[in-house]
């Protein structure tokens, strides 16, 4: 008698809890989603357009903080001259930044 009091009482609540975590779960998927893959699919985009927009004579930072000017371009290297005489090869995606045109001059000034 009481057992099957017991078991009747079961499934109802473990229905209900069912529902209350798929929700927490979908919940959860949305948030994820909202704050990091959305704002990292954005940078990405960002990137993209900005590594297209490089010409030549642009001044560039690399993801190693190395500063200089952009004397070729294929598709996928990149070639800076980063002081007088002094060319460098990078892969085209390690560029994180331009910067305005002068900038090298102004900060070798200083």
């Amino acid at each position: 008698m009481f057992i099957s009091n017991a078991m009747a009482a079961e499934p109802a609540s473990g229905a209900s809890g069912g529902y209350t975590s798929l929700i927490m779960m979908v919940l959860f998927g949305v948030v994820f989603y909202f704050l990091l893959i959305r704002p990292q699919n954005k940078r990405q985009k960002e990137h993209k357009s900005m590594l297209a927009s490089i010409e030549k004579g642009a001044e560039v930072v690399t993801s190693g903080g190395i500063l200089g000017k952009v004397n070729k371009i294929s598709d996928n290297f990149i070639v800076l001259n980063v002081a007088q005489g002094v060319e460098m090869k990078f892969q085209k995606h390690a560029v994180t930044a331009t910067l305005p045109e002068g900038t090298i001059k102004a900060i070798n000034k200083e």
